[in-house]
C-alpha cells in the first residue's frame, strides 16, 4: 500500500514537469541545393546582384510558439546578409568578389522567445567570369641582336586571370597578323617567325601588341569574354655585318691654275654600316693618282701633291679605299669608291647675254595675249655665253618674276646656248589682270667657287583681244511697281561689264522668256520698261519672270533673271454675294456675312463689318472682322425680343457694311433678312413640315389676339413666327419622334 502511494506521488511530479517544460525551436536541414532551411552547403554566385533575395531560413518550435530568426558576423567582417525577423528571408547587401573572399561564415539563429538556437554557417561564394586577364612584370622590353636565327624566343609574356574554370584560362595571339613575330597562344612565348630576320640598319625598334583573352564564361546572365593588351618593345642591336658606306657620292673634284701643292681638293666621307657600334675606319688610294695626289687616312681628304703645271692629264679617275678596324679574327669590311679629278683653268669670265648687234641686258617683245600652250616667243632673239673653259663655262638659266607662266631652256648651258622662252600658263597671260609682264633672265654659274652670274631684262607688252564674257553684276535682279503704273514706266536697271576694250567691251541687252511680253529694254543702258501698251493687273498675275541677256559684238553673252512683283492697288471694293440676303438665327447661335475683295494683297483685300442701321439699334451686335452677328447678351429669349419691339415680329431687317482696309477705301452695303427663333420653335417647324399626327396646319389671322391656353390644347404663339398648335397630350411623344428624325438626320 505504500509503495502504490510512492508510485503516484512520482507520476504528479513527472506530469508537473512536463506541464512547465519549454522545448527549444530547431531549423530544417533540407540538404544541399535547397533555398530555404538553415543555409547547410549553401553556395552562392559572385555576381549576385544587390538586394536579391538569396534564401529563406526556416525551423519550428515544438510548442508551437512563434519564432524569429537572426543572422549576424564576425566584428572584423562584412555583413554580408540581412534577414527578416519574422518571415527568415536573407537578402543581399553586400557585393560579392569570390576572388577578394571565397566564403563567408555568418552565425544563424532561431529563437521561440525562451530559448535561441545559434548554428554558425560557411557560405561558398561561386565564381562568375568578372575578371579580366592581367599582364604581370610589366612593361615588356626585349633585347635581340640582328642575327638572331628565323625561329628563336626572343621573349615571354605572362598574364593571370583571378577567375576560375574557362573564366580563367588565358590564351595569347598578336594584334598584328603581318608581323614579323609569333607567340604561342598557350604560353605566351614570342617567336621570330621562321623566314623572318631582323635587320639594325633597317629597323631598330619594333614594337608588338599581345592580346591575353580569357575562355569565356557567365556574367550576370550573360556570356562574356574578358581581354586585356600589353606592348612588348623589341629593340635590336646592332652586329658587325654591314660594309662601311660612303655618304655624299659621286665625288668630284677640281684643281685650277692658281692650286698650290698641298691644297686639299676634296674630302670623301665613309662610316660603318653598323651604326649601332660602329668600327674604326681607314682611307687610303688604290689607283689612279699616278703620284699628284694623297689621302689622309683618318680624315679621307684628298690633296695635291704637285703644282698643276706639271699634271699631265686633265682628269684623274681615283679609287679610294676604306677599311674597317675589326677585333683579331674578324675579317675586315671594305668598301671602294671612284673619284673624279678635273684640271680646270681660272674662272674670269661671267655668263653674257646676247642680242642681234652685241652684249644687251633689255628685250621687249609685243604678243596677244593667251598664246597656245607651249607657244615659243619667236620674237626674243637671245643668246648666253661664257668664254670660259670645262667647269667654269657651266651654268644655269632662270626665269625670276611670275612664277609658272613661262619656262625657259635650256636651264643648263655649257659654254654657249640660244635661249628660247616657252608659254606654260596661258591663263595668266591675261591683258585685263597686266598689260605688261616683266620677267628677268638670270644665269649662275654651277660649280665654281665664285659662282659669277648676270641678269637681262624680258618685258612682254600684252595686246587685248576678245576672250571676256560681259557679266552682271548680280545673278538675279528683283523689282517691285504698282499696279497701275502707266504704260513705259521704268522697272529696274540690270548692269553687265565686259572688261575687254575697245568694240569688244560694247554689251548690248535683250530680253527673253515666257513673262517678257509686257516689257521691253534698252539695247544700251539695260533700263526695263513697261511695254507702252501694257496694262498691268495684280488680281491676274501678280508676278512675272523672265531673262536678260548681255551680249558682246562676236556673240559672247551671259544671263541673269528677273523677277518683278506687282504692288497691288486698292481698285476693287468688297462684295456681299446678294444684296438681299435672308438668315435664320436661332437664340443663342450667331449668322455670319460675308463680302470677298478681290484686291492681291493685304490691307486691300482685308474687310470690317458694321451695321449701318437697324430699329431699334440695341438688338444686334457684329463682330468687325468676322461678320459674325448676335443678339446683345440682355436678349436670352424671343419674349425679351418680342417685348423691344413694335411689331412683336420674328423677322429683322439690317443694313450692313462691308468696308476694305485700302487707301482709299471702299465699301458696300446689303440688306439681311434674319428670322429670329429658338431651338423649340425651330423643332415644331420641323414637325409641322414632316406632317406628324396631331399637327394641324398654322392658323393665319390678320391680328394677333394672345389667349390663354385651353388645359386640352397646345399653345397659341404668333403666326408669323409659325408655331403648330398641339394636342398637349401628344406634345411628350412628338417630341421624342422628332429628336429621333433629328439625330437619324
Amino acid at each position: 500500500m505504500r509503495r502504490g502511494r510512492w508510485a503516484a506521488l512520482a507520476v504528479g511530479l513527472l506530469r508537473l514537469c512536463l506541464a512547465q517544460a519549454n522545448f527549444a525551436p530547431h531549423f530544417f536541414d533540407n540538404g544541399v541545393g535547397s533555398t530555404n532551411g538553415n543555409m547547410a552547403l549553401f553556395s552562392l554566385p559572385e555576381d549576385t546582384p544587390v538586394g536579391s533575395h538569396v534564401y529563406t531560413l526556416n525551423g519550428t518550435d515544438p510548442e508551437g510558439d512563434p519564432i524569429s530568426y537572426h543572422i549576424s558576423f564576425d566584428p572584423s567582417a562584412r555583413s554580408v546578409f540581412s534577414v527578416d525577423p519574422t518571415f527568415g528571408n536573407i537578402t543581399l547587401v553586400e557585393e560579392l568578389d569570390r576572388e577578394r573572399e571565397d566564403e563567408i561564415e555568418a552565425i544563424i539563429s532561431i529563437s521561440d522567445g525562451l530559448n535561441l538556437v545559434a548554428e554558425k554557417v560557411v557560405i561558398l561564394v561561386t565564381d562568375a567570369n568578372d575578371e579580366a586577364p592581367r599582364f604581370i612584370q610589366e612593361p615588356y622590353v626585349a633585347l635581340v641582336p640582328e642575327d638572331i636565327p628565323s625561329g628563336s624566343i626572343i621573349f615571354k609574356v605572362h598574364a593571370v586571370d583571378r577567375d576560375t574554370g574557362s573564366g580563367g584560362s588565358v590564351t595569347y595571339f598578336l594584334q598584328n597578323l603581318h608581323s614579323p613575330f609569333a607567340v604561342d597562344r598557350h604560353s605566351g612565348v614570342l617567336r621570330l617567325q621562321a623566314g623572318a630576320t631582323l635587320d639594325y640598319e633597317r629597323s631598330r625598334t619594333h614594337y608588338i601588341t599581345v592580346v591575353a583573352k580569357d575562355g569565356g564564361g557567365r556574367l550576370h546572365g550573360a556570356d562574356v569574354v574578358f581581354s586585356a593588351t600589353t606592348t612588348v618593345t623589341v629593340k635590336v642591336e646592332d652586329v658587325q655585318d654591314t660594309a662601311p658606306v660612303f655618304v655624299g657620292t659621286p665625288y668630284y673634284g677640281y684643281v685650277y691654275e692658281d692650286t698650290l701643292p698641298g691644297s686639299e681638293v676634296l674630302k670623301v666621307v665613309a662610316m660603318d654600316g653598323d651604326r649601332g657600334k660602329p668600327n674604326r675606319i681607314l682611307y687610303s688610294l688604290v689607283n689612279g693618282s699616278d703620284g699628284a695626289f694623297e689621302i689622309n687616312e683618318t680624315s679621307g681628304a684628298i690633296s695635291i701633291t704637285q703644282s698643276p703645271a706639271q699634271l699631265q692629264r686633265e682628269v684623274y679617275e681615283l679609287h679610294v679605299q676604306v677599311t674597317e678596324m675589326s677585333p683579331p679574327g674578324s675579317p675586315a669590311a671594305q668598301a671602294t669608291v671612284p673619284v673624279t679629278i678635273r684640271i680646270v683653268d681660272l674662272n674670269n669670265h661671267p655668263p653674257t647675254f646676247y642680242g642681234e648687234s652685241g652684249p644687251q641686258n633689255r628685250f621687249e617683245l609685243s604678243m596677244n595675249e593667251h598664246p597656245p600652250q607651249g607657244e615659243i616667243l619667236r620674237g626674243l632673239k637671245i643668246t648666253v655665253n661664257d668664254s670660259d673653259q670645262g667647269a667654269n663655262a657651266k651654268f644655269n638659266l632662270q626665269l625670276v618674276g611670275p612664277r609658272g607662266i613661262f619656262r625657259v631652256v635650256p636651264q643648263t648651258v655649257l659654254n654657249e646656248a640660244q635661249v628660247t622662252i616657252i608659254v606654260e600658263n596661258s591663263a595668266a597671260i591675261d591683258f585685263e589682270k597686266s598689260k605688261v609682264l616683266t620677267f628677268k633672265l638670270l644665269a649662275v654659274e654651277v660649280n665654281t667657287p665664285e659662282k659669277f652670274s648676270s641678269t637681262a631684262d624680258v618685258v612682254i607688252q600684252l595686246l587685248d583681244t576678245n576672250d571676256n564674257v560681259p557679266k552682271f553684276d548680280s545673278l538675279y535682279y528683283v523689282a517691285r511697281i504698282p499696279e497701275n503704273a502707266p504704260g513705259g514706266s521704268s522697272v529696274v536697271a540690270v548692269t553687265a561689264v565686259d572688261p575687254d576694250t575697245g568694240p569688244w567691251g560694247e554689251v548690248k541687252y535683250s530680253i527673253y522668256g515666257t513673262g517678257a511680253d509686257l516689257f521691253l529694254i534698252h539695247l544700251s543702258t539695260g533700263i526695263i520698261y513697261t511695254q507702252p501698251w501694257a496694262s498691268l493687273d495684280a488680281e491676274a498675275t501678280a508676278r512675272y519672270n523672265f531673262y536678260v541677256k548681255a551680249e558682246d559684238m562676236e556673240g559672247k553673252y551671259s544671263t541673269a533673271e528677273v523677277f518683278i512683283t506687282l504692288l497691288d492697288v486698292n481698285d476693287h471694293p468688297p462684295q456681299f454675294g446678294k444684296s438681299v440676303q435672308k438668315k435664320t438665327m436661332v437664340l443663342g447661335t450667331p449668322v455670319k456675312i460675308e463680302a470677298i475683295d478681290e484686291d492681291a494683297e493685304e490691307p486691300n483685300n482685308l474687310v470690317d463689318y458694321s451695321i449701318t442701321h437697324a430699329e431699334p439699334a440695341n438688338v444686334f451686335d457684329i463682330n468687325s472682322h468676322t461678320g459674325e452677328i448676335w443678339l446683345k447678351n440682355s436678349i436670352r429669349s424671343l419674349d425679351a425680343l418680342h417685348n423691344i419691339t413694335p411689331g412683336r415680329d420674328c423677322l429683322w431687317s439690317l443694313e450692313v457694311q462691308a468696308k476694305d482696309r485700302g487707301s482709299p477705301s471702299f465699301s458696300t452695303t446689303a440688306l439681311l433678312k434674319i428670322d429670329i427663333t429658338d431651338a423649340e420653335v425651330r423643332r415644331l417647324r420641323y414637325m409641322k413640315k414632316s406632317n406628324f399626327p396631331g399637327t394641324t396646319r398654322p392658323v393665319r389671322k390678320p391680328k394677333f389676339k394672345p389667349k390663354k391656353p385651353h388645359s386640352s390644347q397646345g399653345l397659341f404663339l404668333h403666326p408669323h413666327c409659325e408655331i403648330a398648335l398641339f394636342n398637349l397630350s401628344n406634345v411628350n411623344l412628338y417630341s421624342r419622334v422628332f429628336q429621333g428624325a433629328a439625330q437619324a438626320s
